[in-house]
């Protein structure tokens, strides 16, 4: 009988190791991913936080960056503490998924909150900081900001062209007569701006505020998807090594 017992406690340990460790191979690249999606945030669709007042969207890209490095070290570490079971190793794996499960509900969380907030802010700032920071010393990422956001998306000023009438650098004289910046002209050259008719500018298709606004929410969505979903996934490896553990104490036992 007692032999009987240690053979299933060795079985049921064996079959724990191989689920964890094919866990911690999927963990690994889940890692990567998390990372992905962080740095993919900050290099490629970065371009418009000059325009935000708040620094939410950023921090939550961050947030994800930290969390798949540290994913992908403790996926390793997870497999070494698997196969040499070493209980003092799996405490630590423990420990460290527990912090990464936390980062990831804080990432999904802020992502959740700015997405509701981000309305609010846009209607509150952005049209400010394209007419008081457009062209002016100091502002060259808000300049290039608005410029890449008026072609990209085919719009020119926060609600509508009318916008930039208030612009400090088209009030100043600097703007040498334009109306608008070029960068509102369905085809871009010098000075385009002069003219702000219809056929000539992006008038009729609105402002950049609602196309902003989609953008920036698309990006919050897939940022709160990853983060949530790697942390539900954690569960199940927290469960995993729990049951490890258990059982190697009780055949160290």
């Amino acid at each position: 009988m007692g032999e009987f017992g240690e053979k299933s406690t060795t079985c049921g340990t064996v079959c724990l190791k191989y689920l964890l460790f094919t866990f911690n191979c999927c963990f690994w690249l889940a890692g990567l991913a998390v990372m992905a999606v962080g740095i993919w945030t900050l290099a490629l669709k970065s371009d418009y936080i000059s325009l935000l007042a708040s620094g939410t969207y950023l921090a939550t890209a961050y947030i994800l960056v930290v969390a798949g490095i540290v994913v992908m070290v403790t996926g390793a570490l997870g497999c070494c503490a698997t196969f040499k079971e070493r209980r003092n190793l799996l405490r630590l794996y423990f420990g460290l998924l527990l912090i990464i499960f936390l980062l990831e509900i804080i990432a999904g969380a802020l992502a959740y909150i700015y997405y509701q907030q981000l309305n609010a802010e846009l209607k509150e700032n952005l049209k400010d900081t394209m007419t008081r920071r457009y062209h002016q010393p100091g502002h060259e990422g808000v300049t290039s900001a608005v410029d890449k956001l008026q072609q990209e998306f085919h719009c020119c000023g926060s609600n509508n062209s009318r916008d930039w009438q208030d612009s400090e650098w088209i009030r100043s004289g600097e703007a040498g007569g334009r109306v608008v910046p070029d960068s509102c002209c369905k085809t871009v050259v010098p000075g385009c701006g002069r003219r702000d008719h219809a056929s000539n500018i992006y008038k009729v298709e609105g402002g950049c505020i609602t196309k902003l606004e989609t953008f920036i929410q698309e990006h919050l969505r897939i940022i709160g998807a990853v983060g949530l979903g790697i942390a539900c996934v954690q569960v199940f490896g927290m469960l995993f090594t729990c049951c490890l553990y258990k059982s190697l104490k009780l055949e160290h036992y």
